[in-house]
């Protein structure tokens, strides 16, 4: 099944950009610890990513790919083209105001996004600086996800997906010559994001071109395209990006909160994003430009067909998974970041947090898909609607578990805005029929659930029975052992209760239908 083939893609190239960026982050605990420096790094490292989620993932994938899959489907390459130029010149020069505007008030906005930050002067003038050095990175990412857009229309996921890779393997760099004091560690970092956006944008610049789709740079015009991809784009961006609108409160409020809090907060959300990741992005990047088509056609019975199975497939990792991070989250943080200047009490803090953010991980993956189903029929103010209640409900609970639970109840809050937002968006499918669940997924699903908490049991008896070792090499022996232990579990489970059968497994992995 194309879907399938099309998620493996994605998935396998997002898989290998997560490991890169494992090795990033251990580098960054390992040579710079949890400190101000790099509380004020990560906060100048969020403000363009922040951003781009709005500009680039959200507004990309709620209007560009439907409006590029239509005028290819209905007016061929040459008309695609053309609208891809348009909407690069529109867009090349609005962000190119937006980053030289933001850049002359780049203090109010790191005191916007990191109030507390003004008590301890010096981080507030560090993140300030190297905030400067790494804004015009949403430019460069923005227009490199419009060539994205453009290739996943395509069908050909492969660079795009491939692209974070570009930059984890620049920042590692920076980071090693930082550890040989060639460069400064933040400014070398910040310098790092700067030209990585510049690297990924003629990376897939290149990748579009040998597509035979060569965007030339023009003046940008205000056409009845760009008016649709902008009426279409706000809304969607605003729906997209809460997840993110929901991390930059948590570090609002965590900037309050001791020296460390937004670090235990930054190396939290890494572990919880490679599922999401993996799984979540790849299945709607993979689902969105597929819908788009069928929805184009009027073939309904295919939509539906297509939604259940990109659920199945993707419950099918997120369920495990979650519970995995729930249950193993202290382990995990403990192998992968506590060495070097990043410390036991760093990963206990770092672990509990990862544990909280994953209660909300099926919430966040199910929130990707089901938007799939509203952007794919140019409706993007639902979704827009629904995140705004969503933002909304993270704050009030912001507000009730800080005191109780510090940098912890900041990702509560978020797990619990994020399973409103997935359950609202589904519910409202089901009122307009536009999600309906067959035979085989009301009987897959809960399946799944029952094989994931059976999983859950097992892990965390053998992490009862057996200490935590000091040494790396015995961690990474019991992790894996772990790990590998709780896969086989899950598979075993649910084989016994139905969920799937082995040739099921084999005709996936064959890339073929599943019956």
């Amino acid at each position: 099944m194309r879907l399938y083939r099309s998620i493996a893609t994605v998935g396998g190239f997002t898989f290998l950009s997560r490991i890169t960026g494992f090795i990033r982050d251990a580098l960054i605990a390992g040579i710079l610890g949890v400190s101000g420096l790099t509380d004020a790094f990560f906060v100048a490292f969020k403000l363009p990513n922040f951003f781009r989620r709005f500009f680039a993932e959200g507004a990309f994938n709620a209007a560009f790919v439907p409006l590029f899959s239509g005028i290819l489907v209905s007016s061929g390459p040459h008309a695609a083209r053309l609208y891809g130029e348009k909407i690069f010149a529109l867009l090349l020069f609005s962000l190119t105001g937006f980053v030289l505007l933001f850049e002359n008030f780049m203090p109010s906005l790191v005191f916007l996004f990191a109030p507390g930050f003004e008590s301890t002067p010096e981080r507030f003038d560090l993140a300030v600086t190297l905030s400067r050095i790494t804004f015009p990175y949403i430019l460069f990412i923005s227009l490199a996800s419009l060539f994205s857009g453009i290739l996943n229309s395509m069908g050909k996921f492969a660079a795009p997906a491939g692209t974070p890779i570009i930059l984890n393997l620049t920042m590692i760099a920076a980071l090693l010559m930082a550890f040989f004091e060639w460069v400064s560690p933040g400014k070398g970092l910040a310098w790092a994001v700067f030209w990585a956006g510049v690297f990924q944008l003629g990376w897939l610049w290149i990748a579009c071109h040998f597509q035979g789709i060569s965007i030339r740079v023009s003046l940008p015009q205000l056409t009845p395209e760009a008016k649709s991809l902008v009426r279409l784009g706000i809304p969607g961006a605003i729906s997209a990006g809460v997840v993110q609108v929901n991390l930059f409160m948590d570090m609002i409020f965590a900037s309050w909160l001791p020296t460390g809090s937004v670090s235990y907060l930054f190396y939290a959300d890494r572990l919880n994003q490679l599922p999401l990741g993996v799984i979540g992005i790849a299945v709607s990047t993979a689902l969105l430009p597929e819908l788009s088509k069928h929805v184009k056609t009027g073939n309904h019975e295919e939509v539906h067909n297509t939604q259940n199975r990109a659920l199945e497939f993707a419950l099918a990792i997120t369920l495990p998974a979650t519970i995995g991070l729930i249950v193993l989250g202290g382990p995990l943080v403990a192998l992968l970041f506590e060495r070097g200047a990043f410390t036991s009490q760093d990963a206990q803090a770092t672990g509990y947090t990862l544990s909280a953010f994953a209660l909300g991980l099926p919430a966040y993956v199910l929130v990707k898909i089901l938007s799939t189903q509203f952007f794919a029929r140019q409706d993007t103010k639902t979704p827009m609607k629904v995140a705004i209640g969503a933002v909304a409900l993270n704050f009030i609970l912001n507000c009730i578990l800080i005191g109780p639970f510090s940098y912890v109840g900041l990702a509560l809050s978020t797990a619990i805005s994020a399973w409103f937002n997935a359950l609202t968006l589904g519910f409202l499918l089901f009122l307009k029929e536009w999600l309906l669940f067959d035979v085989r997924a009301k009987a897959v699903l809960p399946r799944l659930l029952m094989s994931s908490l059976l999983m859950g049991f097992f892990c965390y008896g053998a992490q009862l029975m057996t200490p935590f070792p000091k040494t790396l090499l015995m961690r990474i022996f019991l992790v894996g052992l772990w790990v590998s232990g709780g896969f086989i579990a899950y598979v075993m489970a649910a084989r016994l209760v139905g969920a799937f059968q082995f040739r099921d497994l084999q005709k996936f992995m064959k890339n073929q239908s599943v019956s």
